[in-house]
């Protein structure tokens, strides 16, 4: 993807390839899969080019804490949608003065033509992203007659304003997650691939701007009466995440994040449409699929995510998918 990073300053190395490496000749599909191992992390990157809109799934291990990137002058104009599969990190652009989170199952649009600054990251976990990145000109055509929320992106974009879809990051739904394993995994013939693969990434930029539309329209509910509260509704819903194989009781969250239990359960419902555990549950259920189809046994997939045996895994996973995980793995 052609970003340079180091551990510090004056010491880079350029990580992901570069758009050069990945020309589409004759509007075919190119697909390349690369592994890394510098002295601040070990990285394995998928990535994915058709005319128009390159894709990145990327696997990293940091071995330190701090990053440091300096720009690039080899990668296009191009708008990111970012979704951030496991682990955190946390990126500061000295261009824009704009700080940008990424925390576990979250999704984002972001336009950055520039990046020159500093990240921060969890090094006792694995960091996994996929990002499909739309040139400037595609992307603009895409929302011209979308959602006002895409509009308003798209306006700023145009003016080579930086700018996200939204303040803050929103779950990435199961659709969302059924996509990505859909481009990822794709293996129809070269003619019939190109096709697919647009067509997957646009139905996850549908998904997006649909999310943060939904996002922008809910009305703010009376129990939020502050920014304050609103960001203890984001932090509750990290740490639920974090500790998904442990997860608090609601009065323990409500005292971590520092907010009462009324607030957190009715902001919780009005922020994310569902009810702490309702969400919690959800969300162990979408990512044990995922896992199963990784190739991990149930037994396993069971215990990672705190199930107190794999009957109760078993019987919670068929209520919500109707299927056993069984049958799911073949």
């Amino acid at each position: 993807m052609g970003i340079n990073v180091g551990k510090n300053y004056g010491a880079w190395k350029n990580v992901g390839g570069s758009f050069d490496d990945l020309r589409v000749e004759n509007g075919l599909v190119t697909k390349k899969k690369n592994k890394y191992s510098f002295s601040f992390s070990d990285a394995e990157f998928i990535q994915i080019n058709i005319p128009g809109i390159y894709m990145v799934y990327g696997d990293i291990l940091f071995k330190q804490q701090q990053m440091y990137f300096s720009p690039t002058n080899e990668v296009p104009d191009m708008i990111k949608m970012r979704f951030t599969l496991s682990g955190s990190g946390t990126i500061f652009n000295r261009i824009n003065k704009q700080q940008y989170i990424f925390n576990s199952n979250q999704q984002n649009i972001i336009y950055m033509p520039e990046l020159d600054g500093t990240g921060q990251y969890d090094t006792g976990q694995c960091y996994r992203f996929f990002e499909v990145h739309f040139a400037k000109e595609k992307f603009l055509q895409l929302a011209e007659h979308s959602t006002k929320a895409l509009q308003v992106l798209a306006d700023h974009i145009d003016t080579g304003y930086y700018m996200q879809l939204g303040d803050h990051n929103l779950p990435i739904s199961w659709p969302m997650q059924h996509c990505i394993r859909d481009i990822l995994d794709c293996d129809y013939p070269e003619g019939l691939k190109h096709l697919f693969i647009e067509s997957k990434c646009i139905e996850l930029l549908v998904l997006q701007a649909e999310a943060f539309e939904r996002s922008i329209s809910q009305k703010q509910p009376a129990a939020l009466s502050s920014n304050y509260d609103r960001e203890c509704i984001y932090q509750a819903r990290d740490y639920l995440i974090q500790n998904i194989h442990q997860p608090p009781s609601v009065a323990e969250l409500a005292k971590i994040c520092g907010i009462n239990e009324f607030k957190l359960k009715q902001g919780f419902k009005g922020v994310f449409d569902n009810s702490i555990f309702g969400y919690l549950s959800d969300y162990r259920l979408n990512h044990a699929k995922e896992l199963l189809l990784d190739g991990i046994s149930i037994k396993s997939v069971a215990f990672m995510l705190g199930y107190s045996s794999v009957q109760h895994f078993s019987n919670a996973f068929r209520k919500k998918f109707a299927v056993t995980p069984g049958k799911l793995k073949g």
